[in-house]
């Protein structure tokens, strides 16, 4: 099994020097490949910087490279892959629309698959949204998701104006960027996001949320605060880029009375909290929240391009091709979102996500008492982040120790050499991110926490020079030597 196959502890550029030619193996040449893609494509890359592997097959968590190597993939596309990867109930669901001559191809016409995906998805949606509301098929990303959401409130409202929070991601489209952290110059006011770790008013907890909600009320009531009503608010209930954090509940649902009292539509974008991800179908469903607008796509396409907007009628004030695509209708991903969104549905697998979620977060808080690097871990579900800090580095007046982006890098850079793929974020790449797929078994989370204790370990030494024996004693032999 590949969560058993011993992976040599070595970085992974050392790996791949003087491999003989690998022609012969699936997928040709590993080195002849990375060598094309870096001189052919754009310096806009970024996945494959951190990541140099050449994937030729996969099957669940497991990835196996063009080098012949094996990955346990705690990435999952970003999200995407709610059941992993090649899933037997999506390549079912693809080859039956393969074999059945259907088009695949038809715009924003009316077919089978399509009617099928519309009502397993509106079976989940979350409250009473789902008893009469409208769905938008978008562009096949979610930032085209999220430009349809932002059109749709400014069209039925009338206004332009869009609240957003700080550390929010929602795509780089220009309108999505607008909305982002650290846009410029846009017609976004930008609210405070509550953090437990690094609370924008230094209190955390419940005092921070309670200051987050209420600076939002102030703004939008004082008469010369220069901000007017919105067209809308945009949200996400975990802010996954941001650094992987959850919004408290009781603050979720503040936002909901904010807004409703106030004619303003609440966009929550659960592009990458969908479909159990969090530990329940939708992270919203955690406070109770129903919004007028959420935002859906990764998980729902079953690992294909699909994106829509889902929404309650009275806002449903679209004129014919006011926001169209032409490839809008993707039948096969509608096919494989039907099949993806059913067996997570019908296996419980966000309860199963909740349950296992809480496990690891549990044994990554352990794994942190042995290890002052370790400033955070966080999370929902199967949703969870590891901020790495400097202890060192922290000065009289911080509440925290400053974040250790250099150090989140080693630690990624050491996951790959021990076969393990995780991602990093936050506002400074100091959190290593991990999204298995929900379909993570017990034995494979124990793999991923090993391999994962024994790349911080390893990569903690290389960035202390002196490092206190209780932590000597648990380095590797063969780590590698300072890389900073």
């Amino acid at each position: 099994m590949a969560v058993t196959e011993p992976v040599p502890a070595v970085p992974p550029a050392a790996r791949t020097q003087n491999r003989p030619d690998r022609r012969g193996h699936a997928g040709g040449d590993h080195e002849g490949i990375l060598r094309r893609q870096a001189q052919r494509e754009s310096a806009a890359r970024t996945y494959a910087r951190s990541l140099p592997i050449v994937p030729v097959r996969a099957r669940g968590l497991t990835i196996e490279g063009a080098d012949g190597r094996r990955y346990l993939d705690c990435l999952s596309g970003a999200g995407t892959l709610a059941l992993g990867h090649n899933h037997p109930v999506v390549l079912e669901a693809v080859r039956k629309v393969l074999d059945s001559g259907a088009p695949l191809h038809v715009l924003d016409l009316a077919t089978p698959l399509k009617d099928a995906f519309t009502t397993e998805l509106f079976a989940t949606l979350p409250g009473t949204l789902a008893d009469d509301a409208r769905i938008q098929f978008c562009g096949p990303a979610g930032t085209d998701a999220v430009e349809a959401a932002l059109k749709l409130v400014r069209t039925a409202t009338g206004r332009s104006g869009l609240l957003a929070f700080t550390g929010a991601y929602h795509g780089m489209t220009a309108g999505a960027l607008a909305a982002s952290g650290g846009a410029t110059d846009v017609r976004v006011t930008r609210l405070p996001y509550p953090q437990r770790y690094r609370c924008p008013f230094g209190v955390g907890g419940e005092r921070g949320a309670e200051l987050a909600a209420r600076w939002t009320e102030s703004l939008l009531d004082d008469p010369k605060s220069g901000v007017t009503t919105p067209a809308g608010m945009i949200v996400e209930a975990v802010q996954g880029e941001g650094g992987v954090i959850p919004a408290p509940d009781d603050w979720m649902r503040r936002m909901r009375r904010i807004t409703a009292d106030r004619s303003v539509p609440l966009i929550v974008d659960e592009v990458q909290t969908g479909v159990g991800r969090t530990g329940t179908f939708w992270a919203v469903e955690h406070s109770g929240v129903v919004p007028d607008v959420m935002v859906l796509s990764k998980a729902i396409g079953g690992s294909l391009p699909l994106a829509v907007i889902v929404y309650r009628p009275e806002l449903d004030a679209w004129e014919p091709g006011a926001h169209a695509g032409t490839f809008r209708g993707n039948q096969l991903a509608m096919a494989a979102g039907t099949a993806t969104l059913a067996y997570v549905r019908e296996n419980k697998l966000a309860e199963r996500a909740g349950t296992l979620g809480a496990r690891i977060l549990g044994q990554l808080r352990g794994l942190a008492a042995d290890h002052p690097c370790v400033g955070d871990v966080r999370g929902r579900g199967l949703m969870i982040g590891v901020e790495l800090v400097d202890p060192e580095a922290a000065g009289p007046d911080d509440t925290v120790p400053p974040p250790a982006p250099a150090l989140a890098l080693a630690v990624q850079q050491e996951c790959l050499a021990r076969g393990l793929i995780v991602e990093l974020g936050g506002r400074h790449s100091a959190v290593v991110r991990l999204l298995p797929p929900l379909t993570l078994t017990d034995e494979q989370a124990t793999a991923v926490l090993d391999r994962f204790a024994d790349a911080l370990t390893a990569a903690e030494r290389a960035h202390t020079p002196h490092p206190p024996a209780s932590h000597r004693a648990t380095a590797p032999r063969n780590a590698s030597g300072p890389s900073h």
